[in-house]
């Protein structure tokens, strides 16, 4: 269901129903007359309409984490704000970007258009930009030639499987987070799919190398051995970047979550 292109219906249907209403029909309506069902029932939840079409297509979007690729960083049943102009500003529906601010940078965690079926929200780290040269070999991430700094801490405990993941910080930029390795996983690549600048990869038993083309993103998830992400399906075209996520707004299981990540 697109809820963007439902929320344009609705808002052109009440926003025209509020028009004819101003404009016509409220002039003739003596004070005491009560509404039309038309009136009650859409002209008047037009401003209501607008805000939150404005607000969601335009400044904030909220999202709720379905999986645990993104661990430890965000949990399953995690709300989130996904900061929607952070990256320029789009058309609802459409997606087409009118005005350019600012572009995405390693380390952020950013919403985009899953690019094997665009209907789905997806949600990763940005690890590689245009141009970047992207190797992750044995579960070790290498920037253009460069190790990504890593350091062990404690091991994290999956509460919900009763196993524990080798957890490690990881400097992206100027971001630090926290990423997870298990032991067991083999460090090859599983399940590749035939995606557009497949060519621009190499893969191999170690894991895989590839060349970020132009206007695209390199995205892995921070469970690293429990993310299918770019090393699969390949890059995130400019077009499908939705917006940057950067704050909890709710979990059910554990209010203490509430607050801004990295």
């Amino acid at each position: 269901m697109n809820f963007a292109l439902i929320l344009l219906v609705l808002t052109v249907i009440t926003g025209i129903l509020y028009a004819v209403d101003i404009l016509k029909f409220r002039k003739l309506r003596a004070a005491s007359d009560k509404q039309p069902l038309w009136v009650e029932w859409g002209a008047d939840f037009f401003p209501v309409i607008l805000i939150v079409f404005v607000l969601r297509s335009f400044l904030f979007e909220p999202f709720k984490i379905p999986s645990g690729s993104m661990i430890p960083t965000l949990l399953v049943g995690d709300f989130i704000l996904v900061n929607k102009y952070t990256y320029g500003i789009r058309l609802p529906v459409i997606n087409t970007k009118i005005i350019d601010i600012n572009q995405p940078q390693r380390g952020d965690v950013m919403v985009f258009r899953y690019p094997e079926d665009p209907s789905l929200d997806y949600i990763k780290r940005v690890v590689g930009l245009p141009g970047d040269t992207v190797a992750y070999q044995n579960k070790q991430l290498s920037i253009n030639g460069k190790p990504v700094e890593m350091k062990r801490v404690g091991d994290y405990l999956h509460s919900e499987r009763l196993y524990y993941s080798e957890q490690y910080t990881e400097m992206l930029g100027e971001v630090e987070h926290r990423i997870l390795n298990d032991t067991d996983a083999p460090d090859f690549v599983p399940g590749v799919s035939a995606f557009p600048y497949r060519e621009n990869c190499t893969y191999n038993a170690s894991g895989v190398i590839c060349k970020v083309p132009d206007g695209h993103y390199f995205m892995m998830g921070d469970n690293r051995d429990n993310s299918r992400d770019s090393r699969a399906w390949g890059f995130v075209p400019e077009a499908n970047i939705v917006g940057k996520a950067f704050f909890i707004w709710l979990n059910f299981s554990d209010f203490s979550r509430i607050g801004a990540f990295r």
